[in-house]
């Protein structure tokens, strides 16, 4: 399976099931697009000679020998042999190795184009007890198997408006680490609003990752982004994020947007926070009803694709500059990134990630809580509807008719599958609109690593499968 693309000036070949990543002229570029339309040697050779009058057939036959030499090596049409496996998942014995903790369904933001309805999650406002903060530890610790890293985030609504339970559930769990041979990772996700001293001072010592939401431009931030007198909150936290990054260090954290139909020019707001001083970022694009006013429309979709070209570009002359700035969905690692299985399953929602209601409910992650249907159960009983943990097993790249003969399919593990429900009714539907905002991003991130390579005089950029930092699938 192989994905040929033009961009920014690049000639890049996708061999998808080894991920080698090949940067070649144009003459090498149309004989691979013409072996991967079985065309014989008499074909391309006539062909060739045709369109490019420089050429000889020994020009020719040499790139075609050269061709098979990648084939032969395993970087060039490599066979997908990855099948079989997307099917073993339903019977390995998974653990549990992160859990969204939901100790805030309440919020003191209004945004319209919220998933969580205000954070109310379609039900009572609540806040999460001591009580069940530290039994979710305790079942995440139980059901964890050998696996030593464990990661709690911290979510809402907006949780630090039950910010001391938040801390009292951090202390409890670094108490247990030492007893259990764990180590707790801990992420805040906060719209910023009660952010003071006391939590920069705490959550830069115990989190390991923060996630601030800033739409970008005060324009486009405050037009959704408001309280309840309507009134936007860029004024009040832009202040805040930038106190909370300065005093960071070098630890994570990354600003995090949704941009709608109100912004489809999204990269003038990722440049507005760089130029705030933020250099980690992240924009998602709304997912709604296509009937809401902000919603994305087919007529926005090429000039999405262009934003993350420019993105793309500007990022490279950044780095060129010495000021660069990550774009999550950029973060491409070709030499060691995610094992053959990490890429087959996904993100492990309803597997090795949960989301832990107020109350102590199960639901495979975060966008789905709420729905009855997949409830999966509580912290103190455990998963007991395993019919909905055998659904999530199985949900994956090779689970979609529509994803099996998709080039970028084991880099969305066949995409979030709460996207996927609530575009299509099933976990194992395709949310098309998504896909083909990812696939476009997949392009311009391996266009970067290209370029990059290029600028350090790399020649072509491999990709491997490496476990050897793995705790074990």
């Amino acid at each position: 399976m192989v994905h040929q693309y033009k961009q920014n000036g690049y000639n890049i070949v996708l061999d998808t099931c080894s991920g080698s990543i090949h940067s070649v002229d144009e003459v090498a570029y149309d004989i691979i697009a013409m072996v991967v339309e079985n065309k014989t040697e008499a074909e391309i050779i006539a062909a060739m000679l045709e369109k490019y009058s420089e050429l000889t057939e020994a020009d020719v036959k040499e790139c075609l020998e050269d061709v098979e030499a990648l084939k032969e090596a395993k970087k060039l049409f490599t066979p997908d042999t990855y099948e079989d496996l997307a099917f073993d998942f339903k019977a390995r014995n998974t653990v549990i190795k992160a859990l969204c903790l939901h100790v805030a369904h309440t919020c003191n933001l209004n945004c319209s184009y919220c998933f969580a309805s205000q954070g109310k999650y379609q039900g009572e406002r609540a806040l999460m007890t001591l009580e069940v903060g530290k039994r979710a530890i305790d079942f995440l610790i139980e059901n964890s198997g050998s696996r030593r890293n464990l990661e709690v985030d911290f979510f809402g609504g907006e949780p630090l408006m039950n910010w001391d339970v938040c801390k009292q559930v951090v202390e409890y769990a670094r108490e247990q680490e030492k007893i259990h041979n764990k180590n707790f990772r801990f992420t805040l996700t906060t719209n910023g609003l009660l952010i003071d001293d006391e939590v920069i001072e705490y959550a830069n010592k115990e989190m390991h990752n923060v996630v601030l939401s800033l739409d970008g431009r005060k324009e486009v931030h405050d037009h959704l982004r408001v309280n309840y007198n309507g009134d936007g909150s860029y004024d009040t936290i832009v202040p805040k994020f930038q106190e909370f990054v300065k005093k960071r260090g070098d630890k994570n954290y990354y600003m995090r947007g949704t941009f709608t139909h109100n912004n489809v020019d999204f990269t003038k707001d990722l440049f507005h926070m760089a130029d705030l001083g933020f250099t980690e970022l992240s924009m998602e694009p709304v997912v709604c009803d296509p009937a809401d006013p902000y919603a994305l429309t087919e007529e926005d979709k090429p000039v999405l694709f262009e934003q993350y070209e420019i993105l793309a570009k500007e990022m490279l002359q950044r780095k060129r500059d010495g000021k660069p700035i990550t774009f999550y969905h950029y973060m491409l690692d070709l030499e060691h990134g995610p094992c053959i299985y990490k890429r087959i399953s996904g993100c492990g929602s309803g597997t090795e990630y949960m989301a832990v209601t107020p109350w102590g409910e199960l639901y495979p992650c975060h966008q789905f809580v709420g729905d009855e249907k997949y409830s999966m159960g509580d912290i103190w009983k455990g998963v007991t509807n395993h019919e909905v943990q055998d659904e999530f097993k199985c949900c994956n790249a090779y689970a979609r008719e529509g994803c099996k003969d998709c080039w970028a399919k084991l880099y969305c593990s066949g995409g979030c599958a709460a996207n996927a429900y609530h575009a299509t009714g099933s976990i194992t539907g395709i949310y098309e609109y998504g896909c083909d905002l990812f696939k476009k991003r997949i392009e311009c991130a391996i266009m970067m690593k290209v370029a990059e390579a290029e600028m350090d005089e790399a020649g072509f950029v491999t990709g491997t499968e490496d476990c050897s930092n793995c705790e074990g699938c």
